[in-house]
């Protein structure tokens, strides 16, 4: 009877102290990373994460999943998933040294531990013993993660005979295995690591049946006699077999069927992609001969190329004149060096390579689709970029699987040199029509190119500058873009003080920054638009008052989106008064605490204009940069823009679960991009403008589809220049 009570007292004391442990948060991570500590991930050569950090990592995104991931989804390619995948996305890069081509990975990794969470809530809560259904309570373990409806419709699903048919066909399935894997949760990657440092070998892999052996020795130290059997078959086979068909040893020992995409004995992670296993049968011997042409050819047109080449003429654009170049790719006969561009989700320069414009040519003996050209893939820029026209005798999907073979690739999207496509003009990237009749469309000649050319060239480290093109045809000239009002506006201020010194102001009512005052501006500020430099935070806020008054306040939409001022949020306030900038944003935030509204930031890092978008009650953070960086490069504003939205969300006493707690989500928006270093704050001052033009609060990944593109023409700049100045006349009079 006292031992009856005793176990009775321990199994009590057992599930108590269970619950008061808690769901994993990985603290430890997060502490750190409050402390500026940003843990280093590794990768073997076959991209599976290892140690050190390889079981951290593992283990944050399994509590990232739980927090943000209903336990109800059963399908992790669902696009709603896509916000939830952001933020799982965003928080490991705020924690981890992570690449961004690992995501995929991570993701994969994400939706695999997600259902291992399902599984484990269904054995451990919803079975008894002998499997059969639990009708049971939400676990207050989980209450913090799982709201009754969730856990509800839960069960509800577990309750389903189809989901039960299919359940007990993989419990069948998976039960009783004839070679169970014994090393728990160590995973294949991490054992073959912990092997190879045992031996101290200097081998970086090892071969998939000596792994699969390892993997299946217990405890003891000793594999089960059916383990040996194997392994000694794949001994006897590797050295009968050839090198190039060592890969299937294991599954020829084991002699059982398997699926497209399987690497046996290898683990999570592992794909015949990532090991360069291309199927597919020897060329014949056609091919083997157009592909001799093919070569001899290459080399006759190398030849006429360097014999040419001192004849070769490229054509060089200045920063100012290079905001957008319409050139469109002039592909020489025979065979040229070339970059390799893609459009969509935008454009982008993928791989390197050389183009092979000779007539008649054939690709793999079949010819080629229309509008393409046959291209050798030397360099990829991008590796995981699908290609346009997979390759049918390679195997080929990507660009990186791609180099050294041929490929077929639209010829828009060829540029020879260092010559960069243009998206074609059409109804997708039109300004939509209200916006577009807010300045007038009638076109002058610019009589401002002389002042342009005698601005000093500087170089962005990311971004051309320059714009070559073999040979020397000209380009078909374009029309020049309208000049209208930057003329009148110079002329009206020949006839003023400005020029001599005088000043005029400009009104920012307190409906613009949450303060009224009087903006001062002179004659500096009109030369910065005039003559095309870089803009200051005069223009700056005397541009967000003409988007105030004639896109936001006429339409209604200043109860959707704000402002904040650039001159009070900077970078060298935040560094210099952090406290000053805190108070101003969260008072702006709070006097629009009841309603979900974006505000934006035009943010001055020093010498570079940038754009914030912040949704606060939904805790979202647009970076759109014009340059390319992420956030990371000023992690002084990120810091302070998170502490700010930390506090708004406690004044506005809002009680959030652990799974919302760290949900302050940063998003990196592709947007277009300069080609100069003078044009970051016209890029700045359009993206408010498009967003606004569209009166969305969500700002796409890869930007709007109206505006998509990879930078913004000398037309588009200049409008934002003629809508500025046609604002100046009717302010100024």
């Amino acid at each position: 009877m006292a031992d009856d009570q005793h176990e009775e007292v321990s199994k009590k004391v057992s599930a108590e102290e269970e619950i008061r442990r808690g769901i994993t948060v990985m603290r430890r991570v997060v502490q750190g990373r409050s402390r500026g500590i940003i843990l280093d991930v590794y990768w073997n050569n076959q991209g599976q994460l290892i140690e050190p950090n390889g079981h951290t990592l593992t283990s944050f995104i399994g509590a990232l999943v739980r927090n943000e991931i209903p336990i109800t989804c059963d399908d992790w390619r669902n696009k709603e998933l896509n916000e939830s995948k952001e933020k799982i996305w965003s928080e490991i890069k705020r924690c981890f040294n992570i690449e961004e081509e690992r995501r995929g990975f991570c993701m994969k990794l994400a939706g695999k531990l997600l259902r291992g969470f399902r599984t484990f809530l269904s054995s451990k809560f919803l079975k008894d013993a002998d499997g059969n259904f639990v009708d049971a309570e939400l676990p207050k373990k989980y209450e913090s993660l799982i709201s009754a409806e969730e856990w509800e419709a839960f069960k509800s699903k577990r309750q389903d005979p189809v989901f039960q048919r299919i359940s007990a066909t993989n419990r069948e399935r998976a039960s009783s295995p004839a070679y169970p894997y014994r090393k728990g949760r160590v995973g294949y990657g991490r054992l073959e690591q912990s092997m190879l440092q045992k031996e101290e070998s200097s081998e970086t892999s090892l071969p998939a049946h000596v792994l699969w052996k390892e993997a299946r020795v217990g405890k003891f130290g000793v594999p089960q006699e059916e383990v040996l059997h194997v392994y000694q078959k794949c001994e006897e086979l590797s050295q009968s077999l050839s090198p190039d068909d060592t890969k299937g040893i294991l599954s020829r020992a084991l002699d059982v069927p398997e699926y497209s995409g399987r690497v046996r004995g290898k683990g999570f992670g592992v794909t015949p992609t990532s090991l360069s296993i291309k199927k597919g049968k020897a060329p014949s011997n056609r091919e083997l001969h157009a592909r001799l042409e093919a070569m001899q050819a290459e080399l006759d047109a190398l030849r006429r190329e360097r014999e040419a080449s001192a004849s070769t003429v490229y054509r060089d654009a200045s920063d100012k004149d290079s905001i957008n170049c319409t050139f469109q790719p002039n592909i020489p006969e025979g065979i040229s060096h070339c970059q390799l561009y893609l459009s969509s989700p935008y454009y982008r320069m993928v791989g390197k390579g050389k183009v092979h414009n000779v007539s008649g040519v054939l690709l793999h003996t079949r010819e080629l689709p229309a509008g393409c050209l046959k291209v050798s893939v030397d360099i990829a820029v991008e590796p995981n970029a699908a290609l346009p026209y997979p390759s049918d005798d390679s195997d080929a999907t990507t660009v990186h699987e791609a180099v050294g073979s041929f490929v077929a690739w639209p010829t828009n999207l060829i540029c020879v040199g260092y010559e960069t496509p243009t998206k074609s003009k059409s109804k997708d990237n039109a300004i939509p029509r209200h916006t577009e009749s807010m300045v007038s469309r009638k076109e002058l000649q610019e009589n401002e190119v002389s002042n342009a050319s005698a601005q000093q060239k500087k170089e962005v480290s990311n971004a051309s500058a320059r714009v070559k093109s073999s040979g020397a045809k000209k380009t078909v000239a374009r029309k020049k873009p309208t000049t209208k009002y930057r003329s009148c506006l110079r002329t009206f201020l020949e006839m003023t003080d400005i020029p001599t010194g005088g000043v005029r102001t400009v009104h920012m009512e307190v409906g613009i920054f949450g303060f009224d005052y009087d903006q001062m501006i002179g004659n500096e500020d009109f030369m910065q638009v005039f003559s095309h430099e870089e803009i200051g935070v005069t223009v700056v806020n005397t541009y967000i008052r003409f988007l105030y008054d004639k896109l936001m306040r006429p339409n209604g939409l200043d109860v959707s989106f704000g402002f904040l001022a650039p001159a009070t949020v900077n970078l060298g306030l935040i560094l210099s008064r952090p406290d000053t900038v805190t108070e101003y944003v969260l008072r702006i935030l709070m006097d629009n605490k009841d309603a979900e509204k974006l505000f934006f930031i035009p943010f001055n890092t020093g010498g570079h204009w940038l754009l914030l978008a912040i949704n606060p009650i939904r805790e979202i953070v647009y970076y759109l940069d014009s340059l390319g960086n992420d956030w990371t490069t000023y992690p002084d504003m990120k810091v302070l823009i998170d502490t700010v939205l930390q506090a708004f969300r406690a004044q506005r006493d809002i009680q959030t679960s652990r799974r919302g707690a760290n949900s302050i989500t940063w998003i990196k928006v592709a947007c277009p991009q300069q080609r100069n270093q003078i044009d970051c704050g016209y890029f700045m001052l359009r993206f408010m403008r498009d967003t606004l033009a569209l009166g969305r609060l969500k700002i796409p990944t890869d930007y709007f589809d109206e505006f998509k593109c990879a930078f913004y023409t000398k037309d588009q700049v200049d409008e934002i220049k003629e809508e500025w100045c046609q604002f100046m006349i009717k302010l100024c009079n």
